[in-house]
C-alpha cells in the first residue's frame, strides 16, 4: 500500500465542485471562488513539471491530473461566456497542440458539451494526425460521437488559414497550444494557429488561454513571436512566475489558478 495522500486544506478539484456547474457563474464569481489558489507561492514551470512527475509517481494518473484541468477550462470558459455580450450559446473554437496542453483542450471541450450543452469546434494543430502523448490522445477519441462537437485535422499553416473565414462568429477561441512556452521562433501549424488567435481578438472574440498563452514562457515570462493575447488565462495548482512580469501580465490578461488535485507530498521544490 503506497503512502495516504494528503492535500491542500479545503481544496476542491474541479470534478468535485458543485459550484462550477452553476448556471449563472461568471468570472467575478469564479474569480473569487478560486481566490485562494492564486495567493500561494508561485513557482517555475521546471517546478510544476516536477510536482505533475512526483504526483503520478505517488500513484496520482496523469490522465486524473488532465481530466481535472480540462474540467477547470470548461468551467472558466462558462464564466468566461456569461461575463460577455456574446452568445454563449455560440460555437467555441479549440485550438489544441499535440501534447498534453492540447489533452487539457479536449477534455474542456468534452465538459462544455457534457455539463452545459455548449457547441465547439476542436481543432488537433499538429503534422501529425494523432496527438502526442497517451492521455491526449484517449480524450482526443473521446470527442467522436458526440453532436455537439466538430473535430479538424489542421496538418499545415494552410489548414489554419481556412479559420480566418467567419472567425468574427466565434463565441470564444480556447488557446490550448503550447503550454510550457517556447523559446525561438515557431512554426507552422502552430505559428499560424497564434495568428488566427490574434485575428480572433482583433475582430472581438475573446481568449481563453490554457496554463499559459502561446509563446510566453511560464518561468521567465518572455515571450517568443507571434505570441497570442488573451482575455483570460487559466492556470494550475499554484500561480507561475511567468504570467506574474509585466510581459505576462500584458499577455495573460485576468489570471485564473484552478487546483487539480497534486498532493502535498508532490507540491515541493
Amino acid at each position: 500500500m503506497g503512502p495516504m495522500l494528503r492535500y491542500q486544506p479545503l481544496e476542491m478539484p474541479p470534478l468535485d465542485d458543485p459550484m462550477l456547474r452553476e448556471p449563472g457563474l461568471d468570472l467575478a464569481r469564479l474569480a473569487t471562488h478560486w481566490a485562494a489558489y492564486g495567493a500561494r507561492r508561485p513557482m517555475t514551470a521546471e517546478q510544476m513539471r516536477g510536482a505533475d512527475r512526483r504526483a503520478q509517481r505517488l500513484g496520482v494518473a496523469g490522465r486524473d491530473l488532465m481530466e481535472q484541468a480540462g474540467t477547470a477550462v470548461a468551467a472558466a470558459a462558462r464564466a468566461l461566456l456569461n461575463s460577455t455580450d456574446r452568445a454563449s450559446g455560440g460555437v467555441t473554437l479549440f485550438l489544441c497542440g499535440p501534447g498534453n496542453n492540447g489533452g487539457d483542450g479536449f477534455v474542456a471541450a468534452r465538459h462544455l458539451a457534457a455539463d452545459y450543452g455548449l457547441r465547439s469546434f476542436v481543432v488537433l494543430v499538429a503534422v501529425d494526425d494523432r496527438p502526442g502523448t497517451l492521455d491526449a490522445a484517449a480524450n482526443w477519441d473521446l470527442l467522436d460521437g458526440d453532436e455537439r462537437i466538430e473535430k479538424m485535422h489542421a496538418a499545415s499553416g494552410h489548414d489554419v488559414s481556412l479559420l480566418l473565414n467567419g472567425i468574427e462568429r466565434a463565441a470564444l477561441v480556447v488557446d490550448a497550444l503550447l503550454g510550457t512556452g517556447v523559446k525561438g521562433s515557431l512554426r507552422d501549424p502552430i505559428n499560424q494557429a497564434v495568428e488566427l488567435c490574434l485575428a480572433a481578438r482583433r475582430a472581438g472574440v475573446p481568449i481563453l488561454a490554457v496554463d499559459t498563452p502561446t509563446a510566453l514562457d511560464l518561468s521567465a515570462g518572455v515571450p517568443s513571436e507571434p505570441n497570442v493575447r488573451a482575455n483570460v488565462t487559466v492556470t494550475f495548482h499554484r500561480p507561475k512566475e511567468g504570467l506574474l512580469t509585466r510581459t505576462g501580465r500584458l499577455l495573460a490578461g485576468r489570471v485564473l489558478v484552478a487546483p487539480i488535485g497534486i498532493p502535498i507530498q508532490a507540491d515541493v521544490g
